[in-house]
């Protein structure tokens, strides 16, 4: 929700908004096939009961749903999302990202997909225009790991610990699926403090990710 409620927010600003995404696990450690559900994953984590974790979720749900975006989170399958995330690296490199990721998360979100699994990462990658054969070559190997870890490292030592985080210029953070206007009022104090700036086609310009918003530096 966050990433979108960011998507809408750009659309409301009168200056050029480049969006790249990064790497975040959630829980590193899961296994890729995970033996329980959105409900008892809340339930132990947060030491509340089935029928308060239900009421959570359906709660996101309607958050979701006011966002514009469909949430099934009763179907959504556990998993451990590291291979996810190196496809999306490797999306990067073929200027496919915004796709790739826009198709895991509706996978996961919304149609209970098994996003660890490389058959399904396979399916989603060539349903965005990347070659099959070559997706299922870079899962079978290590490629793009280093890629994973170097922003997993860099949100360590932001001391991000949840997402989404969105930081801007580093030095504006804001957490959380924000409200649109809170993302637009971010978006124009940055450029009120820090100056205007072009977008990204090689010139300086606004990276906004799902861990934040960043101006490089003149």
């Amino acid at each position: 929700m966050g990433k979108k409620r960011l998507e809408d927010a750009i659309q409301k600003v009168d200056f050029p908004v480049d969006v790249v995404y990064r790497c975040f696990e959630l829980d590193p450690s899961s296994s890729k096939d995970v033996p329980y559900n959105m409900y008892e994953m809340l339930a132990k984590k947060y030491g509340m009961s089935m029928e308060q974790a239900k009421a959570n979720c359906d709660n996101v749900e309607r958050m979701a749903q006011e966002a514009g975006l469909e949430y099934h989170l009763d179907q959504a399958i556990m998993t451990n999302t590291f291979d996810a995330h190196r496809l999306t690296m490797f999306a990067k490199n073929q200027g496919l990202m915004k796709e790739m990721t826009d198709r895991i998360l509706r996978a996961y979100f919304t149609e209970g997909k098994h996003i660890g699994d490389h058959d399904t990462l396979v399916q989603l990658a060539e349903e965005v225009g990347l070659d099959g054969k070559a997706v299922k070559e870079l899962l079978a190997g290590k490629d793009m790991s280093d890629a994973v870890y170097t922003d997993e490292s860099q949100a360590q030592q932001y001391g991000i610990r949840s997402v989404p985080f969105f930081l801007i210029n580093k030095k504006y953070s804001l957490t959380g699926a924000q409200p649109v206007e809170t993302f637009v009022q971010a978006l124009k104090q940055v450029v009120a403090q820090d100056g205007p700036f072009t977008p990204l086609g090689g010139q300086d310009g606004l990276n906004c990710d799902e861990n934040g918003c960043e101006i490089p530096k003149k």
